[in-house]
Protein backbone atom coordinates (compact mmCIF):
# COMPACT_ATOMS: atom_id res chain seq x y z
CA UNK A 1 0.00 0.00 0.00
CA UNK A 2 2.68 2.77 1.23
CA UNK A 3 4.95 4.54 -1.66
CA UNK A 4 8.40 4.03 -1.85
CA UNK A 5 9.67 7.13 0.16
CA UNK A 6 13.09 7.91 -1.64
CA UNK A 7 14.31 11.66 -1.25
CA UNK A 8 12.00 14.05 -0.60
CA UNK A 9 12.37 16.37 -3.42
CA UNK A 10 8.92 17.61 -4.28
CA UNK A 11 6.37 20.14 -5.62
CA UNK A 12 3.86 21.53 -4.24
CA UNK A 13 0.28 21.22 -6.00
CA UNK A 14 -3.74 20.83 -6.14
CA UNK A 15 -5.95 18.41 -7.36
CA UNK A 16 -7.65 20.90 -9.96
CA UNK A 17 -4.40 22.08 -11.80
CA UNK A 18 -3.38 17.83 -12.08
CA UNK A 19 -7.02 17.16 -13.31
CA UNK A 20 -6.77 19.40 -15.93
CA UNK A 21 -3.32 18.61 -17.16
CA UNK A 22 -3.80 15.21 -16.42
CA UNK A 23 -1.72 13.09 -13.86
CA UNK A 24 0.59 11.38 -16.56
CA UNK A 25 2.00 14.70 -18.43
CA UNK A 26 2.21 16.51 -14.59
CA UNK A 27 4.38 13.62 -13.38
CA UNK A 28 6.56 13.52 -16.44
CA UNK A 29 6.88 16.96 -16.13
CA UNK A 30 8.17 16.85 -12.55
CA UNK A 31 10.26 13.78 -12.94
CA UNK A 32 11.88 16.34 -15.62
CA UNK A 33 13.14 18.78 -12.93
CA UNK A 34 14.32 16.03 -11.02
CA UNK A 35 11.38 15.55 -8.65
CA UNK A 36 10.26 12.43 -6.88
CA UNK A 37 7.34 13.36 -4.64
CA UNK A 38 3.92 15.22 -5.97
CA UNK A 39 2.83 16.82 -2.61
CA UNK A 40 -1.13 17.35 -3.02
CA UNK A 41 -3.53 19.79 -0.83
CA UNK A 42 -6.07 16.94 0.32
CA UNK A 43 -7.80 19.72 2.60
CA UNK A 44 -7.63 23.22 1.61
CA UNK A 45 -8.95 26.46 1.84
CA UNK A 46 -10.28 29.13 -0.31
CA UNK A 47 -8.38 31.33 -2.22
CA UNK A 48 -8.11 33.57 -5.61
CA UNK A 49 -5.32 32.19 -7.77
CA UNK A 50 -3.45 33.63 -11.18
CA UNK A 51 -2.50 30.34 -12.91
CA UNK A 52 0.48 31.47 -15.32
CA UNK A 53 -0.24 27.98 -17.34
CA UNK A 54 -4.04 26.93 -16.66
CA UNK A 55 -5.60 25.26 -19.33
CA UNK A 56 -9.30 26.06 -18.46
CA UNK A 57 -8.96 29.67 -17.19
CA UNK A 58 -6.26 31.45 -15.13
CA UNK A 59 -8.34 32.41 -12.35
CA UNK A 60 -9.60 29.89 -9.95
CA UNK A 61 -11.26 29.97 -6.91
CA UNK A 62 -11.16 26.76 -4.83
CA UNK A 63 -14.21 25.58 -3.30
CA UNK A 64 -13.56 27.12 0.46
CA UNK A 65 -12.73 24.35 2.90
CA UNK A 66 -13.02 21.05 1.41
CA UNK A 67 -11.41 17.84 1.04
CA UNK A 68 -9.55 16.11 -1.63
CA UNK A 69 -9.89 12.42 -1.06
CA UNK A 70 -12.33 10.01 -0.10
CA UNK A 71 -12.95 10.00 4.24
CA UNK A 72 -14.05 7.34 5.81
CA UNK A 73 -16.74 9.05 8.17
CA UNK A 74 -16.05 6.67 11.11
CA UNK A 75 -12.67 7.99 11.94
CA UNK A 76 -13.70 11.81 12.53
CA UNK A 77 -16.03 12.93 15.24
CA UNK A 78 -19.06 15.43 14.91
CA UNK A 79 -16.77 17.42 13.03
CA UNK A 80 -16.65 15.86 9.45
CA UNK A 81 -14.79 17.09 6.65
CA UNK A 82 -16.55 17.99 3.32
CA UNK A 83 -15.73 16.50 0.26
CA UNK A 84 -14.75 18.54 -2.87
CA UNK A 85 -17.08 17.28 -5.77
CA UNK A 86 -14.33 16.75 -7.78
CA UNK A 87 -13.88 13.37 -5.85
CA UNK A 88 -16.72 11.91 -6.99
CA UNK A 89 -15.76 11.95 -10.35
CA UNK A 90 -12.04 11.11 -10.33
CA UNK A 91 -9.74 10.80 -7.11
CA UNK A 92 -6.77 12.27 -7.90
CA UNK A 93 -4.38 11.67 -5.01
CA UNK A 94 -5.47 7.95 -5.52
CA UNK A 95 -4.27 7.95 -8.80
CA UNK A 96 -1.26 9.52 -7.68
CA UNK A 97 -0.57 6.83 -4.81
CA UNK A 98 -1.09 4.26 -7.12
CA UNK A 99 2.14 5.00 -9.15
CA UNK A 100 5.29 3.29 -8.94
CA UNK A 101 7.28 6.16 -10.22
CA UNK A 102 6.48 9.16 -8.23
CA UNK A 103 5.88 9.32 -4.40
CA UNK A 104 3.01 11.35 -3.21
CA UNK A 105 2.70 13.13 -0.28
CA UNK A 106 -0.36 14.83 1.75
CA UNK A 107 -1.08 18.22 2.25
CA UNK A 108 -2.99 18.85 5.17
CA UNK A 109 -4.40 22.30 5.92
CA UNK A 110 -5.76 21.22 9.45
CA UNK A 111 -7.74 24.01 11.64
CA UNK A 112 -7.79 26.95 9.51
CA UNK A 113 -11.24 25.79 7.38
CA UNK A 114 -13.86 29.04 7.24
CA UNK A 115 -16.14 26.62 5.86
CA UNK A 116 -16.40 24.58 8.72
CA UNK A 117 -16.31 27.85 11.16
CA UNK A 118 -19.09 29.62 9.64
CA UNK A 119 -21.25 26.14 10.26
CA UNK A 120 -19.94 25.64 13.87
CA UNK A 121 -19.22 28.92 15.17
CA UNK A 122 -18.52 27.18 19.19
CA UNK A 123 -15.54 25.86 17.66
CA UNK A 124 -13.56 29.03 16.55
CA UNK A 125 -11.23 31.15 18.26
CA UNK A 126 -12.09 34.36 19.66
CA UNK A 127 -10.36 37.31 20.95
CA UNK A 128 -10.79 39.48 24.00
CA UNK A 129 -14.14 40.60 22.95
CA UNK A 130 -15.62 37.79 22.56
CA UNK A 131 -15.32 37.92 18.37
CA UNK A 132 -15.25 34.97 16.59
CA UNK A 133 -12.52 34.39 13.90
CA UNK A 134 -14.74 31.82 11.36
CA UNK A 135 -11.00 30.88 9.39
CA UNK A 136 -9.68 29.65 12.92
CA UNK A 137 -11.00 26.70 14.38
CA UNK A 138 -9.53 26.35 17.67
CA UNK A 139 -6.63 23.83 18.83
CA UNK A 140 -8.18 23.83 21.97
CA UNK A 141 -11.86 23.03 20.84
CA UNK A 142 -12.13 19.22 21.36
CA UNK A 143 -14.25 18.60 18.39
CA UNK A 144 -11.79 20.75 16.06
CA UNK A 145 -8.60 18.47 17.75
CA UNK A 146 -10.66 15.25 16.93
CA UNK A 147 -11.31 16.53 13.52
CA UNK A 148 -7.41 17.22 12.76
CA UNK A 149 -6.52 14.22 14.27
CA UNK A 150 -9.05 12.28 11.77
CA UNK A 151 -7.86 13.97 8.74
CA UNK A 152 -4.40 12.93 9.26
CA UNK A 153 -5.34 9.45 10.48
CA UNK A 154 -7.83 9.20 7.98
CA UNK A 155 -5.34 10.14 4.42
CA UNK A 156 -3.11 7.81 5.98
CA UNK A 157 -4.68 4.69 6.64
CA UNK A 158 -6.72 4.74 3.21
CA UNK A 159 -4.13 6.02 0.80
CA UNK A 160 -0.51 4.86 0.15
CA UNK A 161 1.28 8.36 0.49
CA UNK A 162 4.44 8.09 1.82
CA UNK A 163 3.59 11.00 4.68
CA UNK A 164 1.69 14.46 5.23
CA UNK A 165 3.01 18.11 5.74
CA UNK A 166 0.68 19.63 8.29
CA UNK A 167 -0.43 23.18 8.12
CA UNK A 168 -2.05 25.67 10.41
CA UNK A 169 -1.89 23.33 13.76
CA UNK A 170 -2.03 26.04 15.80
CA UNK A 171 -3.61 29.39 16.33
CA UNK A 172 -3.76 31.70 13.80
CA UNK A 173 -2.84 35.18 14.13
CA UNK A 174 -5.30 37.98 13.67
CA UNK A 175 -3.37 39.09 10.52
CA UNK A 176 -5.02 36.97 8.32
CA UNK A 177 -5.36 37.50 4.61
CA UNK A 178 -9.15 37.06 4.55
CA UNK A 179 -11.57 38.28 2.16
CA UNK A 180 -11.66 42.35 2.48
CA UNK A 181 -9.39 42.37 5.72
CA UNK A 182 -9.85 46.14 6.42
CA UNK A 183 -9.36 48.93 8.82
CA UNK A 184 -9.14 53.07 9.19
CA UNK A 185 -5.90 52.92 10.85
CA UNK A 186 -2.60 51.70 11.20
CA UNK A 187 -2.10 48.12 12.78
CA UNK A 188 1.14 47.08 14.67
CA UNK A 189 2.42 43.85 16.17
CA UNK A 190 1.48 45.14 19.74
CA UNK A 191 -2.07 45.40 18.52
CA UNK A 192 -2.07 42.61 16.02
CA UNK A 193 -0.63 40.44 18.81
CA UNK A 194 -3.33 40.62 21.52
CA UNK A 195 -6.34 40.70 18.56
CA UNK A 196 -4.90 37.38 18.12
CA UNK A 197 -5.20 35.33 21.32
CA UNK A 198 -7.74 33.08 21.62
CA UNK A 199 -10.31 33.74 24.46
CA UNK A 200 -12.89 30.99 23.42
CA UNK A 201 -14.58 29.01 26.47
CA UNK A 202 -12.54 25.97 25.87
CA UNK A 203 -9.27 28.03 25.81
CA UNK A 204 -10.02 29.77 28.35
CA UNK A 205 -11.23 26.59 30.84
CA UNK A 206 -7.80 24.59 29.86
CA UNK A 207 -5.76 27.50 30.88
CA UNK A 208 -7.93 27.77 33.73
CA UNK A 209 -6.95 24.29 34.78
CA UNK A 210 -3.12 24.80 33.89
CA UNK A 211 -3.74 27.33 36.57
CA UNK A 212 -3.72 30.73 34.49
CA UNK A 213 -6.24 33.36 35.56
CA UNK A 214 -7.12 33.49 31.60
CA UNK A 215 -10.38 35.37 32.58
CA UNK A 216 -8.16 38.35 34.20
CA UNK A 217 -6.23 38.32 31.25
CA UNK A 218 -8.71 38.81 28.68
CA UNK A 219 -10.24 41.35 30.66
CA UNK A 220 -6.73 43.56 30.75
CA UNK A 221 -6.48 42.78 27.02
CA UNK A 222 -9.85 43.71 26.08
CA UNK A 223 -8.97 46.93 28.10
CA UNK A 224 -6.08 47.53 26.52
CA UNK A 225 -7.20 47.52 22.84
CA UNK A 226 -9.99 49.41 23.57
CA UNK A 227 -7.73 51.95 25.11
CA UNK A 228 -5.54 52.20 22.11
CA UNK A 229 -7.88 52.06 19.16
CA UNK A 230 -10.09 54.62 21.01
CA UNK A 231 -7.05 57.04 21.38
CA UNK A 232 -5.58 59.18 18.77
CA UNK A 233 -2.21 57.45 18.62
CA UNK A 234 -0.11 55.20 16.09
CA UNK A 235 2.52 53.40 17.80
CA UNK A 236 5.27 53.36 15.28
CA UNK A 237 6.47 49.40 14.31
CA UNK A 238 9.41 49.73 16.30
CA UNK A 239 8.14 50.96 19.34
CA UNK A 240 4.56 48.40 19.28
CA UNK A 241 7.53 45.51 18.82
CA UNK A 242 9.10 47.26 22.53
CA UNK A 243 5.37 47.08 23.78
CA UNK A 244 4.73 44.11 23.14
CA UNK A 245 8.06 42.06 24.39
CA UNK A 246 7.50 44.78 27.65
CA UNK A 247 3.86 43.52 28.10
CA UNK A 248 5.07 39.52 28.00
CA UNK A 249 7.97 40.23 30.60
CA UNK A 250 5.29 41.86 32.94
CA UNK A 251 2.68 40.33 32.68
CA UNK A 252 2.87 36.67 34.04
CA UNK A 253 -0.24 35.49 33.38
CA UNK A 254 0.23 36.12 29.67
CA UNK A 255 3.65 34.57 29.49
CA UNK A 256 1.58 31.68 31.13
CA UNK A 257 -0.96 31.65 28.44
CA UNK A 258 1.63 31.88 25.56
CA UNK A 259 3.65 29.19 26.91
CA UNK A 260 0.01 27.48 27.39
CA UNK A 261 -0.90 27.68 23.93
CA UNK A 262 2.59 26.05 22.61
CA UNK A 263 1.55 23.19 24.75
CA UNK A 264 -2.09 23.04 23.41
CA UNK A 265 -0.38 23.09 19.73
CA UNK A 266 2.35 20.13 20.56
CA UNK A 267 -0.22 17.56 22.21
CA UNK A 268 -2.39 17.98 19.29
CA UNK A 269 0.81 17.14 16.80
CA UNK A 270 1.65 14.68 19.23
CA UNK A 271 -1.52 12.75 19.41
CA UNK A 272 -1.58 12.94 15.38
CA UNK A 273 1.61 11.52 15.40
CA UNK A 274 0.40 8.63 17.79
CA UNK A 275 -2.78 7.92 15.39
CA UNK A 276 -1.30 7.74 11.91
CA UNK A 277 0.19 4.45 10.17
CA UNK A 278 3.16 3.99 11.94
CA UNK A 279 5.37 4.05 8.98
CA UNK A 280 4.16 7.61 7.59
CA UNK A 281 6.28 10.68 7.69
CA UNK A 282 4.42 13.52 9.64
CA UNK A 283 5.82 16.91 8.63
CA UNK A 284 4.91 20.16 10.18
CA UNK A 285 4.46 23.48 9.19
CA UNK A 286 5.16 25.48 11.84
CA UNK A 287 3.93 28.63 10.91
CA UNK A 288 4.14 31.13 7.78
CA UNK A 289 5.70 33.62 9.83
CA UNK A 290 8.56 35.45 8.54
CA UNK A 291 11.10 34.06 9.99
CA UNK A 292 10.29 30.87 11.37
CA UNK A 293 11.14 31.21 14.88
CA UNK A 294 8.10 33.63 15.13
CA UNK A 295 6.16 30.02 14.71
CA UNK A 296 6.24 30.82 18.81
CA UNK A 297 3.23 32.98 18.84
CA UNK A 298 1.22 30.72 16.85
CA UNK A 299 1.81 27.73 19.82
CA UNK A 300 4.78 25.92 17.50
CA UNK A 301 7.23 25.31 19.74
CA UNK A 302 9.81 24.29 17.18
CA UNK A 303 11.73 22.19 19.45
CA UNK A 304 9.22 20.15 20.58
CA UNK A 305 7.74 20.03 17.56
CA UNK A 306 10.64 18.36 16.07
CA UNK A 307 10.93 15.95 18.54
CA UNK A 308 7.31 14.73 18.51
CA UNK A 309 7.27 14.42 14.32
CA UNK A 310 10.94 14.75 13.27
CA UNK A 311 10.53 16.83 10.46
CA UNK A 312 9.89 20.75 10.52
CA UNK A 313 8.98 21.95 6.85
CA UNK A 314 9.72 25.65 6.67
CA UNK A 315 8.82 28.26 5.03
CA UNK A 316 11.47 29.67 3.84
CA UNK A 317 10.10 32.91 1.99
CA UNK A 318 12.57 35.13 2.19
CA UNK A 319 13.86 37.44 -0.77
CA UNK A 320 17.61 36.82 -0.44
CA UNK A 321 19.80 33.62 -0.26
CA UNK A 322 21.42 35.95 2.85
CA UNK A 323 17.89 35.83 4.62
CA UNK A 324 17.64 32.24 4.02
CA UNK A 325 20.58 31.10 5.81
CA UNK A 326 19.97 33.42 8.61
CA UNK A 327 16.69 31.98 8.93
CA UNK A 328 18.11 28.20 8.50
CA UNK A 329 20.90 29.19 11.01
CA UNK A 330 18.14 29.83 13.71
CA UNK A 331 16.18 27.41 13.05
CA UNK A 332 18.81 24.95 13.98
CA UNK A 333 19.81 26.73 16.89
CA UNK A 334 16.42 26.26 18.07
CA UNK A 335 16.03 22.43 17.52
CA UNK A 336 19.15 21.72 19.01
CA UNK A 337 19.76 18.73 17.13
CA UNK A 338 16.37 17.38 17.22
CA UNK A 339 14.27 16.19 13.81
CA UNK A 340 15.58 17.75 10.62
CA UNK A 341 14.56 20.98 8.64
CA UNK A 342 12.76 20.71 5.46
CA UNK A 343 12.55 23.26 3.21
CA UNK A 344 9.67 24.88 1.43
CA UNK A 345 10.74 27.54 -1.13
CA UNK A 346 9.00 29.84 -3.73
CA UNK A 347 10.98 30.60 -7.04
CA UNK A 348 9.42 33.72 -8.02
CA UNK A 349 7.74 37.09 -6.81
CA UNK A 350 7.34 37.83 -3.75
CA UNK A 351 10.98 36.32 -2.76
CA UNK A 352 13.29 34.87 -4.99
CA UNK A 353 13.06 37.23 -8.31
CA UNK A 354 16.71 36.64 -9.72
CA UNK A 355 17.37 33.20 -10.89
CA UNK A 356 21.09 33.19 -9.48
CA UNK A 357 19.64 34.24 -6.21
CA UNK A 358 17.30 31.33 -5.88
CA UNK A 359 20.31 29.00 -6.79
CA UNK A 360 22.35 30.81 -4.13
CA UNK A 361 19.38 30.01 -1.68
CA UNK A 362 19.44 26.88 -2.18
CA UNK A 363 23.27 26.31 -2.54
CA UNK A 364 22.89 27.95 1.17
CA UNK A 365 20.60 25.56 2.24
CA UNK A 366 22.08 22.36 1.03
CA UNK A 367 25.65 23.62 2.58
CA UNK A 368 23.60 24.02 5.79
CA UNK A 369 22.63 19.89 5.98
CA UNK A 370 19.13 20.65 4.08
CA UNK A 371 18.99 17.16 2.06
CA UNK A 372 14.86 17.62 1.64
CA UNK A 373 13.48 20.52 -0.80
CA UNK A 374 9.94 20.91 -2.07
CA UNK A 375 8.56 24.03 -4.03
CA UNK A 376 5.77 26.13 -4.03
CA UNK A 377 3.66 25.85 -5.81
CA UNK A 378 2.99 24.13 -9.20
CA UNK A 379 -0.02 25.88 -10.62
CA UNK A 380 1.06 29.60 -9.50
CA UNK A 381 4.80 29.47 -11.30
CA UNK A 382 5.69 30.29 -14.65
CA UNK A 383 7.01 28.14 -16.47
CA UNK A 384 10.27 29.65 -16.74
CA UNK A 385 10.40 29.71 -13.23
CA UNK A 386 9.63 25.97 -13.08
CA UNK A 387 12.94 25.19 -14.84
CA UNK A 388 14.70 27.29 -11.86
CA UNK A 389 13.53 23.87 -10.06
CA UNK A 390 15.32 21.59 -12.49
CA UNK A 391 18.73 23.84 -12.39
CA UNK A 392 18.64 23.66 -8.82
CA UNK A 393 17.83 19.49 -8.25
CA UNK A 394 21.02 18.99 -10.65
CA UNK A 395 22.43 21.03 -8.08
CA UNK A 396 21.61 18.22 -5.31
CA UNK A 397 23.99 15.19 -4.38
Amino acid sequence: MTSAKGRYRALYTYAWDLAETGVDAAVNEFQRLGLETVTMAASYHAGKFLRPHGRDGKVYFPDDGTVYFRPNPSRYGDLKPVVHPMVAERDILRDLCERTDVAANAWLVLLHNSRLGLANPEMCAQNAFGDRYIYSLSPSHPDARAYAVGLARDVTESYGVRGISMESPGFAPYAHGYHHEFSLFRHNRWMDCLLGLDFSPPAIERAKAAGIDAERLRAQVAKDIESYIDSDIDFPDDMAEAFWLADVQADGDLRRYLDFRNQEVTSLVQEIRATVRPDAEVAVIPSVARPTGGAWYEGSDLKATAEMTGIIEACFYEPSAVRIRSDLFDIKRRLRGAGRVRAIMRPAYPDLTNKQEFLNAVAGLRDGGVTEFAFYNWGHLRRSNLEWIGEAMRMLP
